[in-house]
């Protein structure tokens, strides 16, 4: 190995060395070369002097620029020189006999690049990513060896700070929408920080305060600026913010990662406790004076984004539980701010969220990171107990309306609303107690009662429908808090009876209004849902069979009205969304297991019977293409069909139908075995089990009377005798040729349509043995015989088992060559 990678390496550098089309493959070469094993060498001395003309070479290349000014040279350079660390440790580098010379030299190289950010901006994060390693690798290192980083690293730390501040002056002072900006590049912002808080933190009592020095004059002068008139230069305005976001990204990355090297916790703490005094002493900044009205400015947005990233940063390292371990960072706040524990910072945090749902009611961007803020610390079960202690949050949950946030008017905000309602009810529902609850759902209570008091006519105004579907949005963020019986029984009571012939009367009058059906039947299939079995109601309660009446009079009235409507431009917004969603509120209102649906039969009521029907129609309006086209609809449909062959079979009004119309749907169900998504197989292959074994036990091993669904499926089969064969044959054929990742669930249906009938089987295992060459017909018969061994004529679970695991044997023995 040692001669042969020395051979190449030589002969990549000859490459190298020569300015050509050559360069760029030599550099690739390199680079795998820089990646080989340590295995492949035979012994550690070959390593070593493999790992000398690596450093040589690119020493080489760095003393004389060779071929770097082409940007896909570069690019590659800085790959190669990122490899270095993964794959040799800091201690081997040490060994080489020019390390310090090689060190120097990349250092510079590092500096350059992050000077010429224009040019380098994609290459930075390989050259960053070394010295992150390197400077990680030093509590570990063994020796008296210097690793020269501490007089290398700060350098490139200033530098790389410094690079971020003039690149804001040298280009974003127009205050635009740039895609290719960072700030705006959430991908990008994260590939330039990923590695920076390892070497800040390397020297870190420096780096601390090389970054307190630049962020002291930008507050300064962003503060003064407060206090001038709006008609001031807002273009430098526009610089100033900008290179404050960017200084408040690097504290806040900083502040993500708590690594203790160079200094002890304590010392950490404090340090951690100085940069995040600057922040939190601009959240107060931001919002006051000449940049209160600045909501608009691209620059503001970017800086208040900055903002709740370092505040979701900080939170996660010293706030709620780990508020406990950090006394010294809180000890140093109060001096700086006079922030004396982590429920004074929540309350500044809180009021921090509160401005932004306020002023920001056309950003969507800030809106949505707000509430991704708002749901952590909601969902944190102590620092959501300590924000229902804060005024603050009393204050959003007792004034939720649209005055009061405007963003829940704003249509580009319109998906914010359920997200704001989740953290909403999650708060409201952690205090016990059906008199907040109505206390807190009377805003919406008085949306509802102006929506009942609307004459027909005005539901098709837009001032009535955006209330509407408003009011759909926030409910649905409520029933997805409910994560309780007692939860949800609060909101069933508030909504059944009173609030659902509102629900009916709209989806009636604006069927053809899917931008109204879609929030109402998406509220409808979170609130059948039945989740953490919040859907328990008492032995003696009819709530559960009240629940699907009004379920069967929404899914009867939209069926029924979209399937008369015609085809539009874009059918599966005008019809498709609706339908699959309709489907699944249906499935998990049929699996939810709480309503015996034979009451329905045994008292006359139509409500099951018409929600199948009308629900069979509607998947029938569907030609089956459009079904596999449109993945969600796709598993809407297989997913009801699994529903309704497992548990409604002998209710079911599929085996009804007339036999195309069943061939029809059986063979959608073959259609979904053979696709490649695993979650739909596996439901096909459940509602054909179902179906077979149904037929195995009522026609091939029946002993009472057939029920008249029995011999509605024994007619459908004798007039298409084919169809059991050709859905076998599909699964063998799976099994064999396929790497199927659902084995287990494919076998479930297998054995129950061999059951139906051993001469469908001979019948297929012949049919598949003459399909193989003669010399291997022999030895995969007896495949064949080994399936079913200890296989009794039964569906008995041990008995499936058993075929499991030789469905299992017989697919590595036919396969084996």
């Amino acid at each position: 190995m040692n001669f042969t990678s020395i051979f190449f390496f030589k002969k990549c550098l000859s490459y190298v060395s020569v300015q050509g089309p050559c360069f760029l493959q030599a550099l690739e070469c390199l680079v795998r070369l820089a990646s080989v094993r340590r295995s492949l060498f035979v012994e550690d001395p070959a390593r070593s002097q493999f790992l000398s003309h690596l450093m040589s070479g690119t020493r080489e290349i760095l003393q004389t620029g060779q071929g770097l000014a082409d940007h896909g040279n570069y690019h590659e350079f800085c790959r190669l020189l990122g490899r270095f660390k993964v794959n040799y440790q800091l201690s081997e580098l040490l060994n080489v006999e020019f390390y310090g010379e090689w060190l120097g030299l990349v250092a510079e190289f590092t500096t350059k690049s992050l000077l010429s950010w224009q040019w380098a901006s994609n290459s930075v994060y390989y050259l960053l990513s070394l010295w992150s390693r390197l400077v990680t690798s030093v509590p570990y290192l063994k020796g008296d060896t210097p690793s020269l980083l501490d007089e290398t690293v700060p350098k490139i730390t200033e530098g790389f700070i410094t690079s971020r501040i003039n690149s804001v002056q040298a280009s974003f002072a127009d205050n635009s929408p740039d895609p290719d900006n960072p700030l705006e590049n959430a991908e990008s912002l994260q590939d330039q920080l990923e590695s920076l808080p390892y070497l800040c933190r390397f020297k870190y009592e420096s780096c601390s305060l090389f970054i307190i020095n630049i962020m002291e004059p930008l507050l300064q002068a962003y503060t003064a600026r407060s206090r001038l008139p709006a008609s001031g230069d807002a273009a430098e305005l526009s610089v100033i913010e900008g290179q404050i976001a960017w200084m408040v990204h690097i504290i806040a990355a900083i502040l993500k990662i708590r690594q203790t090297v160079g200094c002890s916790q304590d010392s950490q703490e404090l340090f951690d406790a100085e940069l995040a005094a600057r922040v939190l002493q601009l959240i107060n900044i931001t919002d006051t004076g000449v940049h209160a009205q600045r909501y608009q400015e691209i620059s503001k947005q970017r800086l208040d984004r900055a903002i709740l990233i370092f505040v979701q940063n900080f939170r996660r390292s010293y706030v709620g539980d780990q508020a406990m371990h950090a006394s010294k960072l809180y000890a140093r706040l109060s001096e700086l701010l006079g922030l004396t524990d982590h429920l004074v910072l929540l309350n500044v945090i809180v009021g921090k969220i509160a401005t932004n749902l306020k002023c920001y009611a056309e950003c969507e961007d800030v809106i949505d990171h707000t509430l991704s803020l708002f749901q952590e610390l909601a969902s944190g079960y102590m620092t959501g107990k300590l924000l229902l202690k804060l005024e603050s949050t009393k204050f959003i949950i007792a004034n939720h309306s649209r005055e009061n946030f405007p963003f829940l008017e704003e249509y580009r905000c319109v998906r914010s609303r359920t997200n704001f309602y989740y953290i909403l009810g999650c708060l409201v529902f952690m205090e016990d107690g059906p008199v907040k609850f109505r206390s807190f759902m009377e805003p919406l209570l008085q949306v509802a009662v102006n929506l009942e008091a609307s004459a027909d006519a005005a539901f098709r105004t837009d001032v009535v429908k955006y209330a509407f579907t408003g009011l759909m949005r926030d409910l649905r963020g409520i029933a997805m808090a409910t994560n309780s019986r007692r939860t949800y029984g609060l909101l069933f009571d508030w909504l059944y009876p009173s609030r659902m012939p509102l629900l009916l009367r709209a989806i009636s009058l604006l069927t053809d209004e899917p931008e109204v059906t879609t929030p109402l039947l998406k509220f409808m299939s979170e609130f059948v849902l039945n989740k953490a079995q919040r859907l328990t109601f008492d032995s003696s309660s009819p709530n559960g069979i009240l629940l699907f009446r009004e379920i069967s009079k929404l899914i009867v009235a939209y069926g029924s009205r979209i399937l008369l409507l015609p085809n539009g431009t874009n059918i599966y917004r005008s019809k498709y969304k609706g339908i699959w969603i309709s489907l699944t509120v249906l499935s998990r209102a049929l699996c939810g297991n709480y309503v015996n649906f034979g009451v329905f039969e045994l008292y006359g009521d139509r409500a099951l019977a018409d929600a199948l029907d009308i629900s069979l129609k509607m998947t029938l309006s569907i030609p089956l293409s459009d079904i596999l086209t449109f993945k969600k609809l796709s598993k809407a449909y297989y997913g009801y069909m699994e529903v309704l062959f497992n548990n409604h079979i002998t209710i079911n009004s599929v085996l009804n139908l007339d036999t195309s119309t069943f061939v029809h749907i059986v063979t959608s169900l073959e259609s979904g075995l053979k696709g490649l998504d695993t979650g739909i197989s596996t439901q096909c292959a459940s509602a054909i089990d179902s179906l077979a074994a149904f037929y195995f036990n009522n026609i091939t091993a029946g002993d009472n009377p057939p029920s008249p669904a029995a011999l509605n499926l024994a007619r459908h089969i004798g007039e298409l005798p084919s169809l059991f064969p050709q859905i076998l044959k599909s699964l063998f054929e799976i099994i064999i040729f396929e790497d199927a990742g659902n084995q287990w669930s494919l076998s479930r249906p297998i054995l129950s349509l061999i059951m139906i009938s051993e001469q469908m089987f001979s019948d297929l295992r012949a049919q598949i043995l003459a399909s193989q060459p003669l010399d291997q017909q022999q030895r995969l018969s007896q495949c064949f015989d080994k399936l079913m061994t200890d296989v009794t004529r039964s569906l008995e679970p041990k008995n499936r088992d058993r075929f499991t695991q030789n469905l299992t044997t017989f697919r590595h023995d036919f396969r084996a060559k």
